[in-house]
């Protein structure tokens, strides 16, 4: 069994008011930034910005039941909504939806490349677009009080000069928007999956530092292929802000260290065992509520992503956790595991 702690959920969270602090955020990934992850996220940093996955504003304003994509714990903040959409005036519906369930800011996609986003005018084929981009940044800030930021590419397909990115910033700026979040790659719009996109164009980090050197009144986030701290806090140096994606949620333990390192604060968690009996409750919680743990477990497979008894641990969940009868048992014996793996070694 765990030892008893202190119950790191139940502590304060950082509520952002007016503004966020955006110095280390995660990004928005479908399917992995789900509020289960986000919830286990806050046992390791009290500080980083968590971002949702892309929610249309379709399933918002047409769906059956909008509020399945807008609730999160209350442990989750500061919590950014992303959304997807074009037209503006939906845009704007959806943005006075998300101050509404206490977000601390919305945030435009104008970033993902995926054929199914396109079809419907979201994501990266948005850069081309920038009329339709700065109508959706006006129409969002007028429908609310809390942060509007957009994130965005360096630009489609062949362009390669930084003037493209360049322009497109310093137009949608015209708009009022201060937060420019950007993934320092082009996006290929047609003969690369999202997953090729992520990592076969060019990282173009000048670019980035270069946006934050024209444009010094607006807050710069940079995004692409980061992996550690010691990467974020040479970032920091140039731009404003790191948003790290993959990295935070194959190696969750890096989190940990983000408090302390890039807040000068205290870190929440010194061992990993801590932030699993932090997350212990919430598993007991959701599976009281009919979820079923594998839903729950996946999203920390990688807590012990290099360490002994890790690949046991991993084994443990991916062998039981689909169980119909699966419950929090089988949690505490995986982490036993790793325990008498360590032991042993």
């Amino acid at each position: 069994m765990l030892n008893e702690t202190t119950d790191i959920l139940s502590s304060k969270p950082v509520k952002s008011g007016d503004t966020v602090d955006r110095r280390f955020s995660v990004a928005p990934m479908m399917d992995w930034t789900t509020s289960d992850y986000r919830v286990f996220a806050r046992t390791l940093t009290k500080n980083t910005l968590l971002y949702t996955e892309m929610v249309t504003s379709g399933a918002l304003l047409k769906g059956n039941n909008p509020e399945r994509f807008l609730r999160y714990d209350d442990c989750e903040h500061p919590i950014a909504l992303q959304l997807g959409g074009s037209n503006a005036k939906d845009l704007g519906q959806c943005a006075a939806m998300a101050e509404k369930f206490g977000y601390d800011e919305v945030n435009l996609n104008v970033g993902c490349p995926s054929d199914r986003v396109q079809n419907s005018l979201i994501g990266a084929c948005l850069m081309a677009h920038p009329d339709k981009v700065k109508d959706a940044m006006k129409a969002m800030q007028d429908a609310c009080s809390i942060p509007v930021t957009i994130k965005h590419r360096i630009g489609l397909d062949e362009q390669q000069d930084y003037s493209v990115v360049r322009d497109f910033v310093g137009d949608v700026a015209t708009t009022g928007v201060k937060t420019f979040i950007v993934h320092a790659r082009n996006a290929i719009l047609q003969g690369l999956s999202p997953k090729e996109n992520r990592e076969i164009p060019p990282l173009k980090y000048h670019f980035v530092h270069q946006l934050k050197e024209d444009f010094p009144d607006l807050e710069i986030i940079i995004n692409g292929g980061i992996k550690t701290i010691e990467e974020c806090q040479t970032q920091l140096l140039k731009v404003d802000g790191v948003m790290i994606g993959r990295e935070a949620y194959h190696n969750p333990w890096l989190l940990s260290q983000v408090d302390q390192a890039i807040y000068g604060n205290a870190p929440l968690v010194t061992d990993r065992y801590q932030a699993l009996e932090a997350f212990v409750p919430y598993v007991e919680e959701q599976l009281a509520r009919g979820e079923r743990l594998l839903h729950l477990t996946r999203h920390i497979l990688g807590i012990f992503q290099g360490e002994p008894g890790g690949k046991q641990f991993r084994r443990c969940l991916s062998e039981n956790g689909h169980k119909a009868d699966a419950n929090v048992n089988v949690l505490l014996e995986a982490i036993d595991l790793v325990k008498h793996h360590q032991h042993k070694g």
